[in-house]
């Protein structure tokens, strides 16, 4: 049992269940308004830790730097959720909910006296009708995760491109009145060599590296009606030895 004086000590730890698994750090210490004790303490659940729940620190064990209770980490991050009012108190009711889901008596509550006989034991001549009522709360869990990676492939790109050549092609011209003087211009018989360049286009491909989107991940958060529930149970009232007068 963990007391007031070691609540300090308590504060920070990291809070594992019976199966030694990691539920969380302690988050803030609710001791009892009456006596003082350390009754409660908050771990930090759910996603990113974002979710302080409460656990019983009746049960719990102070071990080296760690803080022990005979819990499973599963029912620990299913409990009720409860809200502290701006005092920082839990109330009856709260209180009461929480100790029924861990399965645990409330310590400052005496344990209620079994009837002597019949379904109850009335003080008065009323009989008090009780039932359970659901509380429904809601927490943040994790679903899945999303990654983005980038990587490099290749892939063939063609294009097509107009591309111009020259061709020779030998041509004969007959000695006229218009072009004799430059037929006449040289020697009566020689050798000669006269070149001419052929030329043509080629392709030449060449690269760069552009920007050309920028992708991100994105979070849509949608409603939707979900159905949750359970049992409850509810007293029924009865009576019987007697014959109800209607009037006329």
């Amino acid at each position: 049992m963990i007391t007031k004086d070691a609540i300090a000590s308590v504060l920070g730890r990291t809070a594992y269940d019976s199966s030694h698994d990691r539920i969380g750090k302690v988050g803030n210490v609710y001791v009892d308004e009456h006596t003082g004790q350390p009754e409660w303490m908050t771990v930090h659940t759910g996603l990113f830790g974002r979710r302080e729940t409460f656990v019983p620190l009746e049960p719990a064990q102070v071990r080296d730097n760690e803080v022990v209770v005979p819990f499973d980490k599963k029912q620990i991050k299913n409990a009720p959720t409860v809200d502290v009012d701006e005092a920082g108190h839990l109330s009856e009711q709260e209180e009461a909910v929480m100790y029924d889901y861990y399965g645990i008596r409330h310590p400052t509550m005496p344990q209620a006296p079994e009837p002597a006989e019949g379904r109850g034991k009335a003080t008065d001549d009323a009989m008090t009708r009780s039932e359970e009522r659901l509380h429904v709360g809601k927490e943040t869990r994790e679903t899945g995760r999303a990654h983005l990676r980038k990587y490099v492939v290749t892939e063939d790109q063609q294009e097509t491109v107009p591309v111009h050549r020259e061709k020779i092609r030998l041509e004969h011209e007959p000695v006229t009145e218009a072009n004799r003087a430059q037929a006449m211009a040289g020697p009566e018989l020689s050798e000669a060599d006269h070149e001419v360049v052929r030329q043509e286009e080629q392709p030449v491909v060449s690269k760069e590296t552009v920007p050309v989107e920028r992708v991100r991940l994105a979070k849509d958060e949608t409603t939707e009606q979900q159905q949750a529930g359970g049992q409850v149970r509810k007293e029924r009232i009865e009576a019987d030895g007697f014959q109800e007068e209607r009037g006329k």
